[in-house]
């Protein structure tokens, strides 16, 4: 079995072709779609390709067991869930600070 331990392991795997078809196949069974916006009553789908443009890249394929502690799970199309950027790096925690709160408690004019 394949270990994705290191930043070298996972980069040969997402940039393999069995994962790029999973991936294909994923999108494809969420309609390019956010399942958790999906889940909160709202609809975020995949950007359109425009001619002459590089493609926005609206929407990541999750894997739900992570790769790193669950490398079985790493092909499963059941282990995946297509989620927005946004979700996505909400559920890893990237790009995201915390709000400073005020030291002194005033008002802002």
């Amino acid at each position: 079995m394949m270990e994705y331990k290191t930043k070298e392991q996972k980069k040969k795997f997402y940039n393999g072709s069995a994962w790029d078809e999973l991936r294909q196949q994923a999108l494809g069974r969420d309609n390019y779609e956010c399942k958790e916006c999906k889940r909160q009553g709202l609809v975020h789908v995949d950007s359109v390709k425009e001619e002459g443009e590089r493609k926005k890249v609206e929407l990541n394929v999750h894997h739900i067991k992570e790769i790193e502690h669950h490398p079985e799970f790493a092909l499963e199309l059941d282990n995946l869930e297509t989620l927005c950027i946004y979700h996505h790096n909400l559920i890893h925690d990237k790009g995201f600070k915390p709000i400073k709160e005020n030291k002194w408690n005033d008002e802002k004019w």
